[in-house]
Order: C-alpha cells, then sequence, then structure tokens
C-alpha cells in the first residue's frame, strides 16, 4: 500500500512538473490569436464562425505564396478551446466546428472598454521576456535583470525607443482603465470632503480625469515628470504639473498614487510617501491614497496567484520593485510618518491603502 501510494505521489509531481514545463506555451499561443485578431474577428461576426471564416478574415499579405496553414490554426483553437479561452460548438447536422467568445477572450477585444491584448502583448514581447532569462544570475550576483538584458533601466530604455515606449505605455493604459474604473465603483464615497487631489506619477493624466470627471468638486492635479505632463491632453478641471516626486510634491487635500510605489525599494518609498505628506500636512483631514497591490501569503482569492506573479515581475523588470504584504506596507508607512491605514479591496488586482498623518 505504502508503495503504491509513493508512486502515485511521484506520478502526481511528474505531471505537474511537465504542466509547469510548458506553461509558456498557454500564453504565446493566446499571444499569437490576439496577433492575428481571432477575437475581434469572432465578435464582428456576432455569432460563432469556423476556422475558414476566420481565415477569410485575416489581413491579405503581400506575398502571392504566402497562404494560412489552416492545420496550425486549428491546433492553436484547439489549446484555446481547452484552456476556455474561446468556447466550440459542433454542428449536429453538417459536423461543423464553430468556435465563439467565452468571458475570458472578451477581455481581449480591441474596441472594448477595458482590454487587456495591449498589456499581454507587452508582456510577451521580446523586451519583457529577455529580462526573465539573467533572473538566475541576478539571484547569485545580484543586480537588475532589465539593465543586465538591455545595458539600460527600464524607464531609460523607453525614452531611448519609441517603439517600446508606446508597447510599455498602451500596456499601462489600458490597465488604467480597467483599476479606475474598480476604484471609482468601490471607493466614489473616499473622495467626498477632496477639494484638491494630485496624482502622483499620473502619466497622461488618464485617472485624474476619470476621478474629476466622476466628481466635478474635486481641482485635479496631474504631477509626472516634465516630458510625461508634456504630452498630456487638456482635460477640464485637471492641472498638469511636471516635477520630481523624490524632491517635491505639490500641496493638496490628498494624494493619489497608482502601481507607483511597487516600482520602487522601500528607501525610495519613504522618500515618496514623506514628500507625500509634506504636500497634505497643512490640511486638516489630509490623506493618501495608495492604490497598490497587498500580498497575502495564504491567501487564496481570485487575484492572489496573479500578485505573487507579479511581484517577480518587478525584479524582472524594475530597479529594485516589490509587491508588499500588509504588515510590510505597515512599516513602509510608519516609517514615513502614517501611523493609521486602511485596505479596501475593489474588483480589480490592486487594492486600495487609505493612509493618514495622525
Amino acid at each position: 500500500m505504502d508503495h503504491t501510494h509513493e508512486e502515485e505521489k511521484r506520478l502526481k509531481g511528474q505531471i505537474e512538473m511537465w504542466e509547469h514545463i510548458y506553461a509558456f506555451v498557454d500564453s504565446m499561443t493566446l499571444k499569437c490569436a490576439v496577433e492575428l485578431g481571432i477575437p475581434d474577428i469572432i465578435n464582428s461576426h456576432g455569432r460563432p464562425i469556423t476556422v475558414s471564416e476566420i481565415i477569410n478574415n485575416f489581413p491579405t499579405t503581400t506575398s502571392s505564396s504566402s497562404s494560412p496553414n489552416i492545420d496550425y490554426l486549428t491546433r492553436v483553437m484547439r489549446l484555446l478551446v481547452r484552456k476556455r479561452i474561446f468556447s466550440l460548438h459542433i454542428d449536429e447536422k453538417s459536423n461543423q466546428i464553430y468556435y465563439d467568445l467565452t468571458p475570458s477572450s472578451r477581455w481581449l477585444l480591441r474596441d472594448s472598454q477595458f482590454n487587456l491584448s495591449p498589456l499581454l502583448l507587452a508582456q510577451l514581447d521580446p523586451w519583457l521576456l529577455k529580462p526573465w532569462q539573467y533572473m538566475g544570475k541576478c539571484v547569485k550576483e545580484g543586480g537588475l535583470p532589465f539593465e543586465k538584458a538591455h545595458g539600460v533601466e527600464i524607464w531609460d530604455c523607453a525614452l531611448a525607443n519609441p517603439q517600446f515606449n508606446h508597447l510599455f505605455n498602451d500596456a499601462m493604459r489600458c490597465t488604467a482603465e480597467i483599476i479606475i474604473n474598480a476604484v471609482l465603483v468601490k471607493y466614489k464615497d473616499g473622495f467626498n470632503g477632496i477639494e484638491s487631489l494630485v496624482d502622483v506619477g499620473g502619466g497622461t493624466g488618464i485617472m485624474i480625469s476619470e476621478i474629476v470627471k466622476a466628481n466635478p468638486h474635486i481641482r485635479g492635479i496631474n504631477f509626472d515628470l516634465p516630458h510625461a505632463v508634456a504630452t498630456a491632453p487638456e482635460q477640464q478641471g485637471v492641472e498638469h504639473v511636471g516635477g520630481d516626486m523624490f524632491v517635491h510634491i505639490p500641496e493638496a487635500d490628498a494624494v493619489i498614487t497608482k502601481w507607483i510605489l511597487h516600482d520602487w525599494g522601500d528607501e525610495d518609498c519613504v522618500k515618496i510617501l514623506k514628500n507625500c505628506h509634506k504636500a497634505i500636512a497643512k490640511k486638516k483631514n489630509g490623506k493618501v491614497i495608495i492604490v497598490d497591490c497587498v500580498l497575502r501569503p495564504d491567501g487564496d482569492g481570485s487575484f492572489d496567484n496573479t500578485a505573487f506573479a507579479f511581484d517577480l515581475v518587478m525584479i524582472a523588470h524594475t530597479s529594485g520593485g516589490k509587491e508588499r504584504t500588509e504588515v510590510q506596507w505597515k512599516t513602509l508607512l510608519n516609517n514615513a510618518g502614517f501611523p493609521r491605514f486602511n485596505i479596501i479591496p475593489i474588483p480589480a488586482f490592486p487594492s486600495i491603502i487609505e493612509a493618514f498623518p495622525e
């Protein structure tokens, strides 16, 4: 009996290891489908369609000798059906196979308000995949995987390479829209009583603009590096201000940051948070609204596994960034002069961490 049990455990371990080794196939096959525009092609028909109909809607190629490989596409769709990205229907009369969208693939539609395709394409682009090849070296010897892969840190790379900058910004924009919607749904009362709000690291002002639209009583300040705000579109009720969050942050009733602090190590985060503290110091009920991940080591929530994966993304792509547990957030906030805080879950990957100076 014991021998049989041990053999079953060994077999289970082998099965799991095979799945881990080839987990990248799922992601790369999904990237293939997005690059081909398959979710959009199915959606444009408004009904389940065949492989031939998918192929007939591919953009025409310049080479007269090239033609789509039906066998390849059939096998791509077979895997993605198994992974519940698409659904499969068989016509009983004709025995024809039809493919349709699922709740998962609807998040990949380019014309949808909430679309994760840009994030998928960015994370699986060679620019962002290459640093992972240096993870082991950096664990052993120190250093930054992205810098070892490309010779510069990610922010310098974005400045020097317009194509990568565009890819990266599109990914950030699509996630911003999803997260902002979740914030406005779950935290709408949190903006009551705020007359001025500064978005630290707000980029082109997407988040602060949406907050001001939903809360017209707020005067919004979009704060980022000068080159970042230089291309920001004019928005009613929003002022774009260039500067450096490590030096000074404009005064306001409240400060909000989204996916900023996870890009930096603890020492840098304390510097940023202390400047946030100064920005609200003259306000009676000042607070800092942090939209970032809270790691739950024993958590089994919908986004907990993604959070741990994202923590490793911070190693691969940033200069000391990390995702933090509640205990780590408490230490960080205390060191910056915020002894009291609340964690508010939202229907998205990050949470809201509401921090108060007293």
